[in-house]
């Protein structure tokens, strides 16, 4: 049988673990050869899509040399005790990652670096559904909301839901009453302050995993509410 002791820190460890996968950020922990010592899922799926940075032989890589060589330069700024913001970009795809020192710059222990990637669009999260519920939105507010938070216009979303621009208007108007905002430009505003809170959470992500290399994974999408 496990001391108590061990067994509390056991305990501590998935809970801390729980926290991470639910918020809506990928999350990394590496050491100062970029191998990686702890992830959550988020970051798991980031990394399997490969389409931007995977995990090969245990390290945090890019998908072309080049961006692995940005990714270590990052690594060891960060172990210098320097923070970067890195705009990865491969593929038509951007995904701005923070370089975050964990120790002080003269500390004698180990280096450890934080990675923060950004976060889902706000319609892939659980913020919209839930900011929705608690303002007492139907589900075609809601449908129109989130059109409105993907940058589209009251006639795309009517013909994306069949329904006449007059209709998408007056759930407009509804929208902007039942959340008190005084315009649209406010409402979106309100949505983006959202917390970021992951859409699916199945347990903890296990210690040291093995990931997958280049593997594509499938993205969680929403139903349409309309």
């Amino acid at each position: 049988m496990l001391p108590v002791s061990d067994v509390s820190e056991g305990v501590a460890a998935v809970a801390a673990l729980g926290v991470l996968d639910a918020v809506d950020y990928g999350i990394l922990m590496l050491d100062e050869q970029g191998k990686i010592l702890q992830h959550n899922r988020l970051a798991q799926q980031e990394m399997q899509t490969a389409d931007i940075v995977l995990a090969r032989g245990g390290f945090l890589v890019g998908c072309s040399s080049d961006l692995t060589a940005q990714i270590n330069r990052s690594i060891q700024r960060a172990c210098r005790g320097q923070r970067e913001l890195l705009l990865l970009y491969a593929r038509q795809r951007e995904l701005p990652t923070a370089f975050v020192p964990l120790k002080e710059p003269l500390a004698m222990d180990a280096s450890r670096v934080l990675v923060i990637m950004s976060r889902q669009n706000i319609w892939e999260n659980l913020a919209l559904p839930m900011f929705a519920r608690s303002s007492g939105l139907t589900r075609c507010e809601e449908a129109v909301l989130m059109g409105l938070c993907r940058g589209l216009n009251v006639t795309q979303i009517a013909r994306r839901h069949g329904v006449a621009p007059s209709t998408v208007r007056s759930q407009v108007k509804t929208l902007r009453e039942k959340t008190a905002s005084t315009s649209i430009r406010e409402l979106l505003q309100r949505i983006h302050k959202l917390p970021p809170v992951q859409m699916l959470m199945l347990g903890a992500t296990p210690l040291n995993p093995n990931l997958a290399e280049d593997r594509s994974v499938g993205r969680v999408q929403r139903p349409d509410l309309a």
